[in-house]
Protein backbone atom coordinates (compact mmCIF):
# COMPACT_ATOMS: atom_id res chain seq x y z
CA UNK A 1 0.00 0.00 0.00
CA UNK A 2 1.19 3.23 -0.90
CA UNK A 3 0.81 5.15 2.56
CA UNK A 4 1.37 1.93 4.76
CA UNK A 5 2.51 3.42 8.49
CA UNK A 6 3.22 7.18 7.02
CA UNK A 7 1.58 9.29 9.50
CA UNK A 8 -0.86 11.49 7.80
CA UNK A 9 -2.23 15.22 9.80
CA UNK A 10 -5.92 16.33 8.43
CA UNK A 11 -7.77 19.01 9.84
CA UNK A 12 -10.80 19.81 8.88
CA UNK A 13 -11.35 16.04 8.86
CA UNK A 14 -15.15 15.61 10.08
CA UNK A 15 -16.07 17.69 6.81
CA UNK A 16 -16.83 16.24 3.22
CA UNK A 17 -13.25 16.33 1.58
CA UNK A 18 -11.45 15.70 4.92
CA UNK A 19 -13.61 12.83 5.46
CA UNK A 20 -13.15 11.42 1.89
CA UNK A 21 -9.56 11.91 2.23
CA UNK A 22 -8.96 10.40 5.67
CA UNK A 23 -10.83 7.34 4.64
CA UNK A 24 -8.62 7.49 1.21
CA UNK A 25 -5.34 7.41 3.06
CA UNK A 26 -6.48 5.03 5.64
CA UNK A 27 -7.21 2.24 2.83
CA UNK A 28 -3.27 2.89 1.25
CA UNK A 29 -2.10 1.89 5.13
CA UNK A 30 -1.67 5.24 6.58
CA UNK A 31 -1.79 6.04 10.17
CA UNK A 32 -4.02 9.35 10.49
CA UNK A 33 -4.38 12.21 13.05
CA UNK A 34 -7.87 13.68 12.83
CA UNK A 35 -8.21 17.54 13.33
CA UNK A 36 -11.82 19.28 13.66
CA UNK A 37 -13.27 21.69 16.01
CA UNK A 38 -15.97 19.13 17.02
CA UNK A 39 -14.85 15.59 18.63
CA UNK A 40 -18.52 14.12 18.27
CA UNK A 41 -18.44 15.33 14.20
CA UNK A 42 -14.47 13.29 14.55
CA UNK A 43 -15.79 10.38 16.25
CA UNK A 44 -18.71 9.45 13.91
CA UNK A 45 -15.85 10.18 11.15
CA UNK A 46 -13.49 7.06 12.96
CA UNK A 47 -16.44 5.07 13.56
CA UNK A 48 -17.58 5.74 9.94
CA UNK A 49 -14.44 4.76 8.42
CA UNK A 50 -13.76 1.63 10.71
CA UNK A 51 -11.06 2.99 12.29
CA UNK A 52 -8.69 0.52 14.08
CA UNK A 53 -7.68 2.21 17.36
CA UNK A 54 -3.68 1.92 17.18
CA UNK A 55 -4.19 3.56 13.88
CA UNK A 56 -5.96 7.34 14.58
CA UNK A 57 -5.85 10.49 17.16
CA UNK A 58 -8.19 12.40 16.99
CA UNK A 59 -7.76 16.11 17.94
CA UNK A 60 -10.53 18.77 18.84
CA UNK A 61 -8.97 22.01 17.95
CA UNK A 62 -9.78 25.73 16.50
CA UNK A 63 -7.51 26.00 13.78
CA UNK A 64 -7.80 30.07 14.26
CA UNK A 65 -6.07 29.82 17.31
CA UNK A 66 -2.19 29.64 17.53
CA UNK A 67 -1.99 28.09 20.75
CA UNK A 68 -4.47 25.38 19.33
CA UNK A 69 -2.42 24.81 16.36
CA UNK A 70 0.28 24.46 18.24
CA UNK A 71 -0.53 22.25 20.44
CA UNK A 72 -2.45 19.94 17.57
CA UNK A 73 0.79 19.21 15.76
CA UNK A 74 2.73 18.56 19.01
CA UNK A 75 -0.03 16.06 20.06
CA UNK A 76 0.20 14.45 16.81
CA UNK A 77 4.15 14.61 16.64
CA UNK A 78 4.45 13.08 20.46
CA UNK A 79 2.02 10.34 19.70
CA UNK A 80 3.05 9.16 16.13
CA UNK A 81 6.91 9.95 16.19
CA UNK A 82 6.56 12.27 13.12
CA UNK A 83 4.20 13.66 10.47
CA UNK A 84 4.91 12.18 7.07
CA UNK A 85 1.92 14.23 5.00
CA UNK A 86 -0.04 17.56 6.47
CA UNK A 87 -3.41 17.97 4.54
CA UNK A 88 -4.12 21.72 6.09
CA UNK A 89 -7.62 21.73 4.63
CA UNK A 90 -10.01 23.15 7.56
CA UNK A 91 -11.90 26.15 5.55
CA UNK A 92 -15.18 28.28 6.20
CA UNK A 93 -17.07 29.70 3.12
CA UNK A 94 -18.32 32.51 4.42
CA UNK A 95 -21.55 34.93 3.27
CA UNK A 96 -22.52 35.45 -0.59
CA UNK A 97 -22.59 39.38 -1.00
CA UNK A 98 -21.35 42.43 -2.89
CA UNK A 99 -17.96 43.78 -1.60
CA UNK A 100 -20.13 46.78 -1.03
CA UNK A 101 -22.70 44.74 1.78
CA UNK A 102 -19.91 42.20 2.68
CA UNK A 103 -20.45 41.88 6.59
CA UNK A 104 -16.70 42.72 8.51
CA UNK A 105 -17.86 39.71 10.95
CA UNK A 106 -18.20 37.10 8.17
CA UNK A 107 -14.53 38.79 6.66
CA UNK A 108 -13.09 38.48 10.12
CA UNK A 109 -13.94 34.58 10.14
CA UNK A 110 -13.02 33.92 6.90
CA UNK A 111 -9.14 35.51 7.23
CA UNK A 112 -9.07 33.46 10.92
CA UNK A 113 -9.65 30.49 9.09
CA UNK A 114 -8.69 30.43 5.67
CA UNK A 115 -5.35 32.39 6.13
CA UNK A 116 -4.26 32.67 9.60
CA UNK A 117 -5.51 28.60 10.21
CA UNK A 118 -3.73 27.72 7.32
CA UNK A 119 -0.38 30.04 7.94
CA UNK A 120 -0.33 28.57 11.51
CA UNK A 121 -0.73 24.72 10.06
CA UNK A 122 2.47 25.67 8.05
CA UNK A 123 4.35 27.51 10.67
CA UNK A 124 4.27 24.11 12.87
CA UNK A 125 3.98 21.46 10.77
CA UNK A 126 6.91 22.78 8.97
CA UNK A 127 9.06 22.64 12.40
CA UNK A 128 8.63 19.20 12.13
CA UNK A 129 9.46 18.53 9.00
CA UNK A 130 11.98 20.84 8.98
CA UNK A 131 13.99 18.85 12.13
CA UNK A 132 12.99 15.52 10.20
CA UNK A 133 14.11 16.04 6.75
CA UNK A 134 11.10 15.07 5.37
CA UNK A 135 7.48 15.74 4.66
CA UNK A 136 4.78 16.63 1.76
CA UNK A 137 2.14 19.46 2.51
CA UNK A 138 -0.87 19.98 0.72
CA UNK A 139 -3.16 23.11 1.04
CA UNK A 140 -6.74 23.38 0.27
CA UNK A 141 -7.55 26.11 -2.25
CA UNK A 142 -10.15 26.28 -4.15
CA UNK A 143 -11.28 27.67 -7.95
CA UNK A 144 -12.05 30.55 -6.06
CA UNK A 145 -8.13 31.28 -5.42
CA UNK A 146 -7.66 31.13 -9.31
CA UNK A 147 -10.29 33.74 -10.76
CA UNK A 148 -12.77 36.93 -10.12
CA UNK A 149 -16.07 35.47 -9.13
CA UNK A 150 -19.22 37.90 -8.05
CA UNK A 151 -20.14 37.89 -4.38
CA UNK A 152 -17.61 35.77 -2.58
CA UNK A 153 -14.57 38.49 -2.08
CA UNK A 154 -13.79 37.21 1.43
CA UNK A 155 -13.40 33.67 -0.23
CA UNK A 156 -11.57 34.15 -2.86
CA UNK A 157 -9.11 36.54 -1.65
CA UNK A 158 -8.88 33.99 1.08
CA UNK A 159 -8.05 31.21 -1.14
CA UNK A 160 -5.49 33.18 -3.30
CA UNK A 161 -3.74 33.94 -0.30
CA UNK A 162 -3.58 30.06 -0.11
CA UNK A 163 -1.91 29.94 -2.85
CA UNK A 164 0.69 32.65 -2.56
CA UNK A 165 1.78 30.55 0.83
CA UNK A 166 1.53 27.18 -0.97
CA UNK A 167 4.26 28.81 -3.26
CA UNK A 168 6.30 30.58 -0.23
CA UNK A 169 6.41 27.75 1.58
CA UNK A 170 7.53 25.13 -1.63
CA UNK A 171 10.33 27.35 -2.29
CA UNK A 172 11.68 28.13 1.23
CA UNK A 173 11.48 24.67 2.08
CA UNK A 174 12.95 22.65 -0.87
CA UNK A 175 15.95 22.32 -0.37
CA UNK A 176 15.44 20.91 2.99
CA UNK A 177 13.34 17.44 1.70
CA UNK A 178 10.19 19.01 2.03
CA UNK A 179 7.46 19.71 -0.94
CA UNK A 180 4.48 21.75 -0.23
CA UNK A 181 1.57 21.80 -2.79
CA UNK A 182 -2.10 23.28 -3.27
CA UNK A 183 -5.11 21.58 -4.26
CA UNK A 184 -8.03 23.76 -5.93
CA UNK A 185 -11.35 22.11 -5.79
CA UNK A 186 -14.57 23.69 -7.05
CA UNK A 187 -18.11 22.81 -6.08
CA UNK A 188 -17.63 19.88 -4.21
CA UNK A 189 -20.82 17.81 -3.42
CA UNK A 190 -20.43 18.58 0.28
CA UNK A 191 -22.45 19.90 3.66
CA UNK A 192 -20.13 23.29 2.77
CA UNK A 193 -21.97 22.86 -0.95
CA UNK A 194 -25.47 22.76 0.67
CA UNK A 195 -24.66 26.29 2.45
CA UNK A 196 -23.52 28.02 -0.53
CA UNK A 197 -26.87 26.85 -2.49
CA UNK A 198 -28.91 28.45 0.15
CA UNK A 199 -27.03 31.34 -0.05
CA UNK A 200 -27.69 31.14 -3.45
CA UNK A 201 -31.06 30.55 -3.66
CA UNK A 202 -32.90 30.43 -0.03
CA UNK A 203 -35.78 28.99 -1.46
CA UNK A 204 -35.18 26.40 -4.01
CA UNK A 205 -31.91 24.49 -3.29
CA UNK A 206 -32.20 22.42 -7.22
CA UNK A 207 -32.37 25.50 -8.90
CA UNK A 208 -29.25 26.81 -6.96
CA UNK A 209 -27.47 24.10 -7.83
CA UNK A 210 -29.02 23.88 -11.60
CA UNK A 211 -27.49 27.64 -11.87
CA UNK A 212 -24.31 26.55 -10.31
CA UNK A 213 -23.57 23.71 -12.35
CA UNK A 214 -23.99 25.29 -15.59
CA UNK A 215 -20.68 26.59 -15.22
CA UNK A 216 -18.82 23.96 -15.24
CA UNK A 217 -18.06 22.35 -18.53
CA UNK A 218 -18.02 18.71 -17.06
CA UNK A 219 -21.91 19.44 -16.02
CA UNK A 220 -22.09 18.04 -12.49
CA UNK A 221 -20.56 19.25 -9.20
CA UNK A 222 -17.30 17.62 -8.42
CA UNK A 223 -17.46 14.50 -5.67
CA UNK A 224 -15.31 14.39 -2.26
CA UNK A 225 -13.26 11.35 -3.96
CA UNK A 226 -12.61 13.35 -6.86
CA UNK A 227 -10.36 15.65 -4.86
CA UNK A 228 -9.32 12.96 -2.59
CA UNK A 229 -7.13 11.17 -5.64
CA UNK A 230 -5.70 14.26 -6.46
CA UNK A 231 -4.22 15.02 -2.74
CA UNK A 232 -3.30 11.12 -2.46
CA UNK A 233 -1.13 11.85 -5.20
CA UNK A 234 0.81 15.41 -4.69
CA UNK A 235 1.73 13.51 -1.34
CA UNK A 236 3.00 10.08 -3.27
CA UNK A 237 6.47 9.48 -4.62
CA UNK A 238 4.60 9.84 -7.43
CA UNK A 239 4.40 13.81 -7.36
CA UNK A 240 8.62 13.54 -5.84
CA UNK A 241 9.48 16.23 -8.17
CA UNK A 242 6.01 18.71 -7.80
CA UNK A 243 5.81 21.28 -5.39
CA UNK A 244 4.63 24.88 -5.56
CA UNK A 245 1.70 23.85 -7.32
CA UNK A 246 -1.60 24.65 -7.34
CA UNK A 247 -3.78 21.47 -8.65
CA UNK A 248 -7.07 22.49 -10.61
CA UNK A 249 -9.61 20.16 -9.84
CA UNK A 250 -12.37 21.84 -11.59
CA UNK A 251 -14.42 20.27 -14.33
CA UNK A 252 -13.01 22.31 -17.42
CA UNK A 253 -14.04 25.45 -15.45
CA UNK A 254 -11.04 27.44 -16.01
CA UNK A 255 -10.31 26.10 -19.55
Amino acid sequence: MTFQDKVVLITGAAGGIGKETAKSFAAEGAKLALVDLNMDALEKTAQDLNLQKENYLLICADVSKEEQVQQYVKKAKDHFGKIDVFFNNAGVEGKVAPITDYPSDSLDLIIDVNIKGVFYGLKYVLRVMKEQGFGSIINTSSIAGLKGMPNTSAYNASKAAVIALTKTAAVEYAGLGIRVNAVCPALVNTRMMRSLEKEFNPEDSQAAKEFLTKSVPLGRYSEPKDVSEAVLFLASEKASFITGIALEVVGGMTA
